[in-house]
């Protein structure tokens, strides 16, 4: 029987096209966060289990790729929890990880910490176009800077690489779990149930508000807790300073250190931002993972449909592995989803080398041959970037397929023509 040539469902075969893509895209990446300071580091593709599954990630916790316990540790047959025979798990984030990695080496790292890490995660989702199970992840985070200097370095950083990618009119839509705590204390809603409300609220945009009102009578939340929470929502839309609205309101249940905070972060990116982007106070945005404490953002391309990325601060997860919170925030961009957008977009990687193919006839060989790669190593001395290939039977069709892969010049080498 013959093996299966295809990838496993949900992952991918990366072809050359987008391999320099990629590659683009992360030399810009790593080039533009390095002058922003953030330091490259990795952490394996597995982590404990119990690291895992420790209530954090959300949704994400639901689709964990397993490690079976190995050799004479793994017995299937008696075994009666699957604690018995699973104790690593693919990492499906890189925040996870993160947070470990600093826990077990912050002595040696400097103080506050700005890690830029890259790297694949597994879950196990169902796929669909845009979705796989294994895919790249690019995120920069701040540790130990507990100042909102970390939100506003975190997305100028991230504004910069998109606009050096070449995006523009995109959003970055802000918002802090503390307005969201207070707006819902405000309304009367028991804390308990936070972060099912929010659950409901993050739907807004594809339910609208009387979606979300409906959802939260049939869940059995007071009526008039509801009205005096969707009033909110309806009082900022009507506003013409939607922050100052949602400031005056919260009087009472919002922290001023938390408004004028999160007021500063707003003014001070405008205030050095460039024109492709626009930074907006969206008081319906969630994110989902339930150990954000505070700012959180995300990135809207309304041209394209859908967000490419977010964070948020995270201050209690350091915490978690030693006893000690530790102030925390970070950015992630969507890799793949940016990837998809230049690839559909007809994105070519820019090259201001020349990219030369030498096609070489067989047979020739010996001195000839020689002589020929010895030209092509002094052209990639000088900056060229140099194809060395046999002709195939077909000259046409290669020499289309490398035009369709920069090549604009050719010199070809025939055994004759060498002779003489």
């Amino acid at each position: 029987m013959a093996l299966n040539k295809k990838p496993v469902n949900g992952m991918k075969d990366i072809m050359p096209e987008e391999m320099q893509i990629r590659d683009y895209v992360m030399g810009v990446i790593k080039e533009t966060y390095g002058k922003y300071g953030f330091t490259p580091m990795e952490t394996p593709c597995m982590e404990n289990i119990e690291n895992l599954s420790s209530k954090q990630g959300g949704e994400n916790e639901k689709l964990i790729f397993k490690v079976l316990k190995r050799g004479a540790q793994l017995n299937v047959e008696a075994a009666q929890t699957e604690a018995e025979v699973v104790d690593f798990g693919m990492r499906y984030d890189l925040t996870v990880p993160l947070v470990r990695y600093y826990a077990n080496h912050a002595n040696d790292l400097p103080s506050p910490f700005k890690a830029l890490q890259m790297g694949n995660v597994w879950r196990a989702d169902k796929p669909q176009k845009g979705r796989y199970r294994q895919f790249m992840q690019c995120d920069i985070d701040i540790l130990g800077e507990e100042s909102n200097l970390a939100e506003i370095e975190l997305i100028l950083a991230t504004t910069t690489t998109l606009g050096k990618l070449g995006f523009k009119n995109f959003e970055i839509r802000i918002n802090d779990r503390r307005i969201l705590k207070a707006m819902a204390a405000y309304s009367g809603f028991n804390e308990e149930d936070y972060d099912s409300i929010f659950i409901t609220l993050d739907k807004m945009d594809k339910i609208g508000i009387d979606g979300v009102e409906r959802e939260l009578i049939e869940d059995g939340y007071d009526r008039e807790c509801v009205d005096k929470y969707l009033a909110l929502f309806k009082g900022m839309n009507a506003s013409e300073d939607t922050l100052a609205f949602i400031e005056e309101k919260m009087t009472g249940f919002l922290d001023e250190t938390v408004k004028t905070g999160f007021r500063e972060i707003i003014e001070s990116v405008n205030a050095t931002k460039g024109d492709y982007f626009k930074l907006v106070f969206d008081p319906t945005l969630v994110r989902g993972m339930s150990y954000y404490t505070g700012t959180i953002f995300e990135i809207a391309m309304p041209e394209f449909g859908g967000s490419c990325g977010g964070g948020g601060r995270y201050d209690k997860m350091v915490g978690r592995f030693t006893g000690k919170d530790v102030p925390a925030c970070g950015f992630s961009i969507g890799f793949e989803r940016i990837i998809l957008i230049l690839m559909e977009s007809g994105f070519k990687v820019p090259d201001q080398s020349k990219k030369v193919a030498y096609l070489i006839e067989k047979g020739v060989s010996g001195e000839a041959l020689c002589n020929i790669i010895a030209e092509a190593q002094k052209e990639r001395q000088s900056g060229a970037q140099v194809l060395v290939a046999r002709m195939n039977k077909n000259k046409k069709f290669q020499k289309e397929q490398l035009t369709a892969e920069g090549y604009e010049e050719f010199k070809q080498f025939y055994r004759e023509r060498l002779k003489n």
